[in-house]
C-alpha cells in the first residue's frame, strides 16, 4: 500500500524494551501494512544468551528490526521500528536510533530489572519517551505510579496500561508518546 501524495511529513518512532516484551506484537497491532518482520527461530545458539525462563512458549526472536506504517492524517505518517531485545545487538539499536523523534518503552512489570538497560540506552540516545506497561495473562496488575518509582523515572515521563495484542490499547500507548512528544517540541 503506498503512500497518498498529500504525505508530506513523517516521522520515525522506535518501539523498544527487553527481550520477549511484546515489540514485535505490537507493531503487528498498529501497522497499517503487512509489518516487515526480520523473526528467526530460537536455537540452540542462543543458550546462555536468551533467557527464556519468562517467555517459554517463545519459539523466535527478533535479529534485526521489526517496520510498520501507521497515517495519522492526510499529510502525516508514522513509520515505527521495533528494536531487537537482545544486548547483543545494542549496535543495531544505534543505527534504528538515528532520526527517531521518540521511542516507547514496553515493559513487563514482573520483569522490571531487565528494563534498565533498555532506558538507559534510550537516554544515552537522547531520545524523548513514555512507558508502556504491557499486560500479560495470569500476572499480577500493579499500580502504575509503583511501576513509574521502580523504574526510577523522571516525574514528566509518562507511563500508560496496554496489551500490545489489541490495537487500541496499543495506539492509546503511542498517543501518550505522541503527546508527550508535542509537549515537548512547544517547550
Amino acid at each position: 500500500m503506498y503512500l497518498e501524495p498529500s504525505v508530506t511529513q513523517a516521522v520515525k518512532i522506535l518501539i523498544v524494551g527487553h527481550f520477549g516484551v511484546g515489540k514485535t506484537t505490537c507493531i503487528g497491532s498498529l501497522s497499517e501494512i503487512t509489518p516487515l518482520r526480520t523473526e528467526e527461530q530460537i536455537t540452540v545458539a542462543s543458550v546462555g544468551l536468551d533467557d527464556l525462563t519468562n517467555t517459554p512458549n517463545k519459539t523466535t526472536t527478533t535479529v534485526a528490526m521489526d517496520f510498520g506504517r501507521l497515517t495519522l492524517s492526510d499529510s502525516l505518517v508514522l513509520y515505527l521500528f521495533g528494536t531487537p531485545g537482545q544486548e547483543r545487538f545494542t549496535e543495531m539499536w544505534e543505527d534504528l536510533s538515528r532520526g527517531a523523534l521518540g521511542a516507547l518503552v514496553l515493559v513487563d512489570p514482573e520483569r522490571l530489572d531487565e528494563s534498565f538497560a533498555v532506558l538507559d540506552l534510550v537516554e544515552s540516545f537522547g531520545l524523548t519517551y513514555t512507558i508502556g506497561v504491557n499486560s500479560f495473562e495470569g500476572q499480577a496488575e500493579y499500580a502504575l505510579d509503583e511501576v513509574h518509582e521502580a523504574l526510577n523515572l523522571e516525574a514528566r515521563t509518562p507511563i500508560v496500561r496496554c496489551d500490545v495484542r489489541d490495537e487500541r490499547s496499543s495506539a492509546e500507548a503511542l498517543i501518550t508518546l505522541v503527546q508527550h512528544l508535542m509537549t515537548q517540541l512547544a517547550a
